[in-house]
């Protein structure tokens, strides 16, 4: 099962539109997780659209509209791990621990707010991940999303993807 993770996609206040590379990745995956800040009703219509199976959160930038549509925390298992979303964990330091106590429950927490890429595990064996921002990099030096994939109950290929500059 290949999934693509995306976060932060603030369209249209940080880019027009979304990169093609992601948009590509997201017709071959299986499902498509996003973390919150859409910012717009209109990209959360493509993902839709696009994805076979979409899961995905509200963030902090979403209004009333998206907040209708979508959950703070969603939760779902996928081949067999339990994968939960949610937009903000707090700050870095401690955040493996104060994660594994609030979602014990959970396999792979994917996680975004920050557009800081994020790949570590909790004491426990909880997997964290944040795919960063594919169009507002910040202090980063690239745009980026993740890709993975679930194969015999296994988070397996986790790859950070950097996507060209603008």
């Amino acid at each position: 099962m290949l999934l693509v993770l995306v976060s932060d996609t603030h369209v249209p206040r940080r880019a027009k539109q979304l990169p093609g590379e992601l948009l590509d990745a997201m017709e071959r995956a299986d499902v498509v997780v996003h973390a919150g800040d859409w910012v717009d009703a209109a990209t959360l219509d493509l993902f839709e659209h696009r994805a076979r199976r979409l899961v995905g959160v509200y963030g902090n930038n979403d209004g009333p509209e998206l907040r209708a549509r979508l959950p703070e925390v969603a939760r779902v298992r996928l081949g067999g791990l339990r994968f939960g979303v949610v937009h903000e964990t707090g700050a870095a330091p401690g955040r493996e621990a104060r994660c594994a106590a609030r979602y014990p429950d959970l396999d792979v927490l994917v996680f975004g707010h920050s557009h800081i890429p994020w790949d570590t595990e909790a004491p426990g064996g909880l997997r964290l991940l944040n795919p960063g921002s594919p169009t507002d990099r910040r202090r980063q030096p690239y745009c980026t999303y993740m890709t993975c994939a679930v194969v015999d109950g296994a988070l397996t290929d986790v790859t950070l993807h950097r996507l060209p500059r603008r």
